[in-house]
């Protein structure tokens, strides 16, 4: 009952940071929206900074867990088709339409302080993510590994802006055709 009752909690703040912003959406409302008391929200989170941080964590999960069901097809792939596959997997969670931004660039510029521990947990995933995508171009036995994994972040990051602001814009095929380009052009 506690595990459900803790994840209910953090469902409702995960819906409520998606759709209003995490600065934007109080502890009030959380509680209000859950209709839980303060006492209980903070039973299983010390501190709304805590609950960020959980929600950022499953968010990561989730998205992981999304590339990789996409991805699985193509784990006996070429290093280069499952960069591009772990690239298309992204372009595919951008392009869908219930897609708000990635949770962990929205929240490096709700929290843009180096050492805020929201800051840092963002920007982990972000260097995660392009970490894996420069150990699969060494894979591939690409000289520039770590600047065509830079470009690619550039690619998958300004789609997500761009896609967001303007849906159906085009921004996802056309940034899978980008990244197909730099990807094969790589030496």
């Amino acid at each position: 009952m506690a595990t459900q009752m803790r994840e209910y909690i953090l469902g409702v703040a995960s819906d409520l940071f998606i759709a209003r912003g995490i600065n934007a959406t109080s502890v009030d409302v959380i509680v209000a929206e859950a209709g839980v008391a303060k006492v209980t929200l903070y039973k299983y989170f010390k501190s709304k900074e805590q609950l960020i941080l959980e929600y950022l964590r499953r968010y990561d999960t989730r998205l992981w867990q999304q590339i990789s069901a996409r991805m699985t097809a193509r784990r006996e792939a070429p290093p280069r088709e499952q960069l591009l596959a772990l690239v298309n997997a992204i372009m595919d969670w951008i392009a869908d339409p219930e897609f708000k931004g990635f949770a962990f660039t929205n929240a490096t510029i709700e929290f843009p302080q180096d050492e805020n521990l929201v800051y840092q947990a963002s920007v982990e995933f972000a260097q995660t993510l392009r970490k894996t995508m420069a150990q699969l171009a060494a894979n591939a036995d690409i000289k520039s590994a770590d600047t065509l994994a830079l470009q690619l972040t550039l690619i998958i990051e300004g789609t997500a802006i761009t896609e967001r602001m303007s849906r159906g814009s085009g921004a996802v095929a056309h940034a899978k055709e980008m990244a197909k380009t730099l990807v094969e052009a790589a030496h």
